[in-house]
């Protein structure tokens, strides 16, 4: 059982790396738990979640195969502000004690909990440490263009309807410059994979 093991929290904007960082950091031997996979795994159909979901915000979230219809769910939140917090009501509390599970069973070097919300998150709280993946403002919606087809009018309602960068970074203990080359964000990751080993040795 890995109760006392270091938790650390991993976030930072949409399209900012953290995928990228979560995945090195889980090569070299972190646990990783990806909170938005938690969020897929509880609304699949016939879970609780979702009938919430479709209650809330109606037929127009589910598509023909019974599963939550994720582009218009995300169009609905990302212009509405309420619906937002209506919908994280219904999802937050799910995810975090499943993320708070997992960690509390989990092996490895240390926990890594990546949550892309971790800002607004009750998640923050239950971390020992933060890592932000932080990059420009108009690095991100190149790469929501590039990567999703966003407009860049869509993209920066994306980035808007977040935590600001200056709010992610006000939480950080340890800060990820993705704005260079991949070679050097790598670089980083390591280096900081080596203080995280110290940490956890520390904490236990």
């Amino acid at each position: 059982m890995a109760s006392n093991s270091l938790i650390v929290g991993l976030t930072g904007g949409i399209a900012s790396g953290k995928s990228m960082a979560a995945e090195r950091l889980g090569e070299l031997g972190a646990n990783v738990i990806d909170t938005d996979v938690i969020a897929r795994e509880i609304v699949e159909p016939g879970r609780p979640a979702l009938g919430e979901i479709a209650e809330e915000f109606g037929d127009r979230v589910i598509g023909d195969d019974g599963t939550l219809d994720r582009p218009a769910m995300r169009r609905i939140i990302f212009s509405d502000d309420d619906a937002r917090k209506r919908l994280e009501a219904i999802l937050h509390p799910r995810i975090r004690d499943t993320a708070l599970a997992l960690a509390a069973e989990g092996r490895g070097a240390y926990q890594l909990l990546v949550v892309p919300l971790l800002t607004e998150s009750s998640l923050k709280s239950s971390v020992d440490r933060v890592i932000v993946v932080d990059c420009d403002e108009n690095d991100q919606v190149r790469r929501l263009i590039e990567r999703d087809g966003e407009s860049e009018g869509g993209a920066r309602r994306i980035l808007a309807a977040q935590a600001s960068r200056e709010q992610r970074l006000a939480i950080a203990d340890h800060v990820i410059d993705n704005s260079g080359s991949l070679e050097d964000t790598l670089a980083q990751v390591d280096a900081l994979h080596d203080v995280l080993l110290r940490t956890a040795a520390e904490h236990r």
